[in-house]
């Protein structure tokens, strides 16, 4: 995450924000008509300028009621005309808004989702939140209001300009002379807010990742009484964001109230020479009463134009950091001349010399010189002490990494020639914590394969031991389980994993933990789920407890990322060591005990 402090380089976020507004292209017509509401409604209110000169000279000066009587008309005709092009404005360029954010959100969480685990250990999940909605809110509100406002009072700035120099070529040039004066602050003020507006969103993103990480950890939070604490800091980084919103907010005003008192005090030096002039008849009422009014015009788009200078400078910032998750590309990547996986899989894996270190800590190796074979249809347990590697070898697997020495094969392909998602249509994975979305029992475990009829569906939960219980359900399969399946105890929702898995029908079966967290009835029923699932595909079982995985085939002892011994339970006791030491710890004093 950026350090507040740390200005933004202004060409750089210039350069993403017109990157941003490069999502507008597809939407030339709506553009197009924007821009013919925008001239019309500009021009019918130049209009009134020409208008009040005419009658001013000719209807007030010389009585004719005749001339305020089509002056009359000739007002509504421009109201109309106003109003047609206002709302022609507004509601295409509210639809452009709307339509762009929806747009960058989806290019943007679309690039985000393929992002490799790697980048996600030095970008916290609330910063990207905070990207997805605040940032791309922002842009939507300066792209349906601010930047239609000063597209408008741009012309009506040029345009003024423009009747002023037809109507008084001696005053507009006076007024001229005037513009560098209100060119200096916005240059000095807006770098500032610039600046600013970055910190601050950085800081929104900061709050955004403390309301992630603790609402994701609010019964830890509860049970060890840390409500205040964790408040506390909250408030902190609360704090810390209004201060940086209230210094950009300063400038921002210290912007439009120093553009407004310039060009008013301009507006009043014009009046006063305007004055001298008709009095000297150089000039009619009537052209000084449209001088004034073009002033004005001009004045006020200059303040608008100062307050959406001050926007721009929010959006650059807002911009810079949207692009920035939209550019973010992964470390795993498809090849250019992808290997086939042969058809149909065979659920073979072999890990030959594996060294690696994950990308935040590179200096520390997590597996050495890491060899293991796995046979199709082998069942194969990864035991040993925490921190021996046994969770890497399952992210290699799934190329959630790349290894820095040595390699990964699947089926006799190495993993780093295979297409990422190909080769995880082969594996399924059930985790100690199994994850469940917001929705249906059908929507979690058709997740493991989206076409699955929902024959297929009841057959997978039937087979993990999930159908009892989801028939005891208000709606059976169709309930509603809640937000990260709250509805549900831990063992029904690891059975509803294991259903996902089983209907993904993979030649790789990688069960991580998967019964240590529950209770000895629960385990007893998704240790019958998880033999079901096993049967007939290559299992990799990371497991603490020995006494789930005394059915391996092979048990694989790891400590500090290396096999230290690989056999039958039987044959790993009678040996000793490391396996031996957990067992006796597990099953009880001695030795024979273990192997009992």
């Amino acid at each position: 995450m950026s350090d507040a402090s740390a200005p933004p380089r202004p060409r750089r976020s210039y350069r993403y924000l017109r990157e941003v507004f490069h999502f507008a292209r597809p939407y030339r017509l709506q553009i197009i008509g924007a821009s013919v509401g925008l001239v019309t409604a500009a021009g019918a209110m130049l209009g009134f300028g020409a208008g009040l000169q005419w009658l001013v000279d000719h209807g007030f000066r010389q009585g004719n009621s005749g001339v305020l009587d089509g002056a009359l008309l000739g007002l509504m005709g421009i109201v109309v005309l106003l109003s047609i092009g206002t709302f022609t404005r507004a509601y295409l360029v509210t639809w452009l808004g709307e339509r762009i954010a929806a747009d960058l959100r989806k290019a943007v969480y679309g690039n985000v989702i393929r992002l490799s685990p790697a980048w996600f250990e030095t970008n916290p999940t609330g910063e990207v939140l905070s990207r997805l909605t605040t940032d791309t809110t922002l842009l939507q509100q300066i792209v349906a209001t601010s930047v239609s406002m000063a597209l408008r009072n741009l012309l009506m700035m040029a345009g003024g300009i423009a009747m002023m120099a037809i109507t008084s070529p001696k005053l507009t040039g006076l007024s001229l002379l005037i513009v560098p004066a209100v060119v200096l602050p916005l240059v000095i003020f807006g770098r500032r807010v610039r600046r600013l507006s970055r910190a601050s969103q950085d800081r929104i993103g900061d709050v955004g990742a403390r309301i992630d990480e603790t609402l994701n950890a609010l019964p830890t939070i509860q049970a060890f009484s840390r409500e205040q604490d964790t408040t506390r800091r909250f408030d902190d980084e609360v704090e810390g964001a209004f201060r940086i919103a209230a210094r950009r907010v300063l400038a921002r005003s210290s912007l439009t109230a120093c553009i407004i008192l310039l060009v008013f005090a301009a507006i009043g030096l014009l009046l006063w020479t305007g004055g001298q002039d008709m009095v000297a008849g150089d000039i009619t009422a009537g052209e000084l009463s449209a001088f004034v009014f073009y002033a004005v015009l001009v004045a006020a788009a200059v303040g608008v134009l100062g307050e959406f200078a001050a926007d721009i400078q929010r959006a650059a910032g807002a911009s810079e950091r949207l692009v920035e998750l939209l550019n973010a590309n992964s470390d795993i990547k498809a090849p250019v001349a992808a290997t086939a996986l042969p058809d149909p899989a065979e659920g073979r894996i072999a890990f030959a010399g594996v060294t690696f270190a994950y990308p935040s800590a590179i200096d520390r190796k997590v597996l050495h010189d890491f060899s293991l074979d796995v046979t199709p249809g082998e069942t194969v347990a990864l035991v040993g002490p925490s921190g021996a590697g046994k969770t890497t070898v399952f992210q290699l697997l799934l190329r959630f990494y790349d290894v820095q020495a040595g390699s990964v094969s699947v089926d006799g392909v190495d993993v780093r020639q295979a297409v990422p998602q190909l080769l995880r249509e082969r594996v399924a994975l059930v985790a100690q914590e199994p994850v469940i979305f917001t929705g249906s029992v059908t929507d979690n475990i058709r997740f493991g394969r989206l076409d699955a009829s929902d024959e297929a569906v009841y057959a997978a939960a039937e087979a993990a031991a999930a159908s009892e219980f989801v028939g005891t359900l208000a709606n059976g399969y169709d309930t509603h389980l809640g937000e990260k399946g709250v509805r549900l105890s831990g063992g029904q929702r690891q059975r509803l994993a294991i259903a996902r898995a089983i209907i993904r029908d993979p030649a790789i079966l990688l069960l991580d933990e998967a019964t240590s967290a529950l209770d000895a009835e629960s385990e007893k029923l998704v240790q019958g789920a998880l033999d079901h699932a096993m049967t007939g595909r290559t299992t990799l079982i990371i497991a603490h407890r020995l006494a789930t995985v005394l059915k391996a085939d092979r048990i694989v002892v790891m400590d500090e990322g290396r096999i230290v011994a690989q056999g039958r339970h039987e044959q790993l006791i009678a040996e000793g060591g490391l396996y031996a030491r957990l067992a006796e710890l597990q099953f009880g004093a001695g030795p024979a005990r273990a192997a009992e």
